[in-house]
Formats: structure tokens, C-alpha cells, sequence
């Protein structure tokens, strides 16, 4: 199914409320003016309000394990608006809140 494609500027939060942040943006395609993302780099959450005392400790990292299925950049899938990911060591997933509107991809 198409969705738009994220790029370094879209708001990704863990399920906790941490923010997200792109380790490897893709500049050699770039939508609303910022690089896009691939599927393969891991993505660094800060901020997770999961305390250790609670339950396995706060969101460090990310994992997308969903992208694109037809569009690709250095052979690498996007990411698109509708990708899923799973944080570690929480197992909760990242929530893509805002990203551009302008190109889609499937």
C-alpha cells in the first residue's frame, strides 16, 4: 500500500513518548528539502519516560522491520509513513506522528 516517505525532519516517538532520531539519512534522495531514510540503519531514541524500576528500562534504539516494497535508494528501501519498528530492550513500537505530505511511494 503507498504512504509518504519520511525524511530526518519527520517526528518519530517510541511508544513512551521519547524522540526518535534518524543514525543515517539518506541525502542522495531528498523530499521537502531534508534527506529521506532507509530501512537498514537503527534509529536512537532519548528522552523514553519508561523507568528501569518499571519494566526492561527506557527505549535506547530502534529497528524498522517494514519499508517500502518498490521504491529504493542505493538499493536500500525507504521508509514510508506506514513502516514499523521495534524498540530495544522495550519491544514497543516507534509511532511516526508528522512527516511530509508531498511524496508517497510504495
Amino acid at each position: 500500500m503507498p504512504g509518504f516517505v519520511i525524511h530526518v525532519g519527520a517526528s518519530v516517538l517510541c511508544a513512551h513518548g521519547g524522540q526518535a532520531q534518524a543514525t543515517a539519512p539518506n541525502p542522495r534522495v531528498t523530499v521537502s528539502g531534508q534527506s529521506s531514510v532507509t530501512m537498514p540503519p537503527p534509529w536512537l531514541v532519548a528522552g523514553c519516560a519508561l523507568p528501569p524500576p518499571a519494566a526492561n528500562g527506557p527505549c535506547v534504539s530502534a529497528q524498522f522491520v517494514t519499508a517500502a516494497t518498490r521504491v529504493t535508494s542505493n538499493g536500500q528501501p525507504l521508509l514510508l509513513l506506514d513502516s514499523q519498528a521495534i524498540c530495544t530492550p522495550t519491544g514497543t513500537p516507534l509511532l511516526i506522528v508528522a512527516s511530509q505530505t508531498r511524496v508517497t511511494a510504495m
